[in-house]
């Protein structure tokens, strides 16, 4: 998290511990609420600098999965904690995939994710998405410039239906 504001959000939406990684060193915030140990999973959409604290902050088998690379692509990495701790590092993206993957992934997601959100007025969703802001088509370009202004807590979207609607 990149504020506050967005630890406040993640901890009212049921997380145990939200990181400002701002204001703390997360590696030694995940050392100390784990007691030493590190966590088994790491989601990175950093990168760079990124992916050696990452190895630090992980579990013995740990895996850790970068799915972007904001920071960068390039950074100096040390192998010999991920030896240590026998950890897993993988990368995963849908640009570069076939038109066969991304239709398999998209099915796999209707079949095992959707019924999870819930559909109607009485289903009760197992997964709750948040969201900061829904934006007409039209206004997309108002869209970009609230992910770019930060501060949001949640995704911003973009919508064919008028917003009341």
């Amino acid at each position: 998290m990149g504020s506050d504001d967005k630890c406040a959000a993640a901890r009212a939406l049921g997380a145990a511990r939200a990181i400002n990684h701002r204001t703390e060193d997360f590696v030694a915030a995940v050392k100390d609420e784990t007691g030493g140990r590190g966590v088994d999973v790491i989601l990175d959409m950093v990168g760079g600098g990124y992916v050696q604290r990452n190895i630090r902050a992980a579990a013995p088998c740990g895996r850790i999965v970068n799915i972007a690379y904001q920071d960068g692509f390039r950074t100096e990495v040390d192998f010999g904690p991920v030896l240590l701790k026998r950890l897993t590092l993988a990368a995963t993206t849908l640009r570069g995939r076939s038109p066969a993957e991304k239709r398999a992934i998209r099915d796999a997601l209707r079949h095992q994710v959707w019924p999870l959100l819930g559909s109607g007025e009485r289903a009760e969703a197992r997964i709750k998405p948040v969201i900061d802001r829904v934006f007409p088509l039209a206004e997309a370009g108002a869209a970009h410039a609230a992910l770019t202004r930060g501060g949001h807590v949640g995704k911003i979207l973009l919508s064919l239906a008028a917003p009341d609607g």
